[in-house]
């Protein structure tokens, strides 16, 4: 992995730039040209000059549109008239799904179990049949290659496939139309299709760019190929669009000649991530779409005055996960905290404490009694409180003056 290939090794690569131009033909007005903006707040924030590639405004919210539609526009009229299908943990699923019906290809979609309600709900409402199977996207797809195999349909990979790798190579190609000084591309990667077409078309035009991929810490599985280790993959993470177990073996190989570094990001960095992105560019992007600013933000002094461009590249998340998001990162910057106080069972105790708060400036959102579950005499219950409050240093403050009044809280 290294910022100074010769171009001749470029040539060597399976998709090249005039694949990239021509699936820019291809897709053509179908898929949106979203804006590229420059966020002077991030940028303080960030201590870089950071732009923002706003795939979420896609109209499935996901920049996966580019890749299938320059993939279904290859079909045979055969190939069209058999379907085609395809396994997904979402994003892909929408823009295979979307496009299809425009093009008027019926489609079969797998998603593993645990997909987000709103991508699998979705993905129906673009008329594909849905098939929700596998404890992991290779299990789903597995499944996705027998039932096609069976039924003669045409398998849409989701990123180890040239075209599509050239269909999501666009946005690089907009991005330093409008942006020609970027000089470092932050990218998430999943299967790697994304960053294998952003990288090919940025280094062919401006070959001292820089390109760095961004996964999730709980599954670095390009990094583990890239790098030639062993890093362990599991659970649940926030961004499950770039969740994959097995990178793909093209994208693999693209990665491994142009693409300078991989960083790997935490889920409280993820979650923070998306969070700024609500609260100060008022867009909503879901956990893989996050990850670049996420890598930005936990390893500033690698991107400390550059030109980057970062790609959010969806916005499929569910609203009750934005709720949780959103509050737990509130309760990481000490504005949103649960407390328990040991008080005396008797009336008027309630309200003094709420006088106190009232007085320091805190705000109770919940408030409730523990009389049974505790080790207090019969006399005595736990007050537990959840208070708003302006930052850690006024929380700090609100403790201080519970404690000076006898009302040692312990915070939750």
């Amino acid at each position: 992995m290294t910022s100074h290939r010769p171009a001749s090794d470029l040539e060597k690569l399976p998709v090249k730039l005039a694949d990239i131009t021509a699936a820019a033909k291809v897709i053509g007005s179908s898929v949106t040209a979203t804006v590229c903006n420059e966020s002077r707040t991030l940028s303080e924030i960030c201590g870089c000059n950071l732009w923002l590639k706003f795939e979420n405004l896609q109209f499935t919210a996901t920049f996966k549109e580019r890749g299938a539609l320059n993939r279904l526009s290859a079909l045979s009229a055969e190939e069209r008239r058999q379907g085609v299908i395809a396994m997904s943990a979402g994003n892909h699923a929408q823009g295979v799904a979307y496009h299809a019906k425009r093009l008027g290809v019926p489609a079969t979609i797998v998603m593993p179990v645990g997909t987000p309600m709103v991508k699998v709900e979705n993905t129906r409402r673009h008329g594909a049949v849905v098939v929700v199977t596998g404890a992991t996207l290779e299990e789903a797809g597995a499944y996705a290659a027998e039932l096609g195999e069976t039924h003669g349909m045409t398998m849409i990979h989701p990123y180890d496939d040239p075209l599509i790798i050239a269909g999501q190579g666009t946005i690089a190609l907009e991005m330093l139309k409008a942006v020609p000084a970027l000089d470092t591309l932050v990218v998430p990667i999943g299967g790697g299709g994304l960053i294998s077409g952003m990288a090919i078309a940025a280094r062919t035009l401006k070959p001292d760019i820089r390109v760095v991929g961004v996964e999730a810490e709980l599954y670095p599985s390009m990094y583990n190929a890239i790098k030639h280790t062993q890093l362990p993959m599991r659970g649940d993470t926030l961004a499950e669009g770039i969740a994959v177990k097995w990178p793909g073996k093209l994208t693999t190989e693209i990665i491994r000649h142009v693409v300078d570094e991989i960083l790997l990001v935490s889920e409280p960095e993820i979650e923070r991530a998306v969070a700024e992105l609500i609260n100060i560019e008022k867009t909503v992007v879901e956990g893989a779409g996050a990850a670049g600013l996420a890598a930005v933000q936990s390893r500033p002094e690698l991107f400390a005055g550059r030109n980057v461009g970062l790609v959010l590249s969806g916005g499929n998340i569910d609203t009750r996960l934005i709720a949780s998001v959103l509050t737990r990162e509130l309760a990481r910057e000490g504005r949103l905290k649960q407390l328990s106080l040991d008080i005396v069972d008797r009336p008027g105790q309630l309200a003094a404490v709420a006088s106190l708060l009232a007085e320091a400036g805190a705000n109770i959102i919940e408030v409730s009694h523990q009389r049974t579950f505790s080790d207090l005499p019969a006399k005595a219950t736990v007050l537990q409180l959840v208070i708003e409050t302006r930052d850690r240093a006024h929380l700090e403050e609100v403790l201080a003056r519970l404690s000076a009044a006898g009302l040692a809280a312990r915070c939750d």
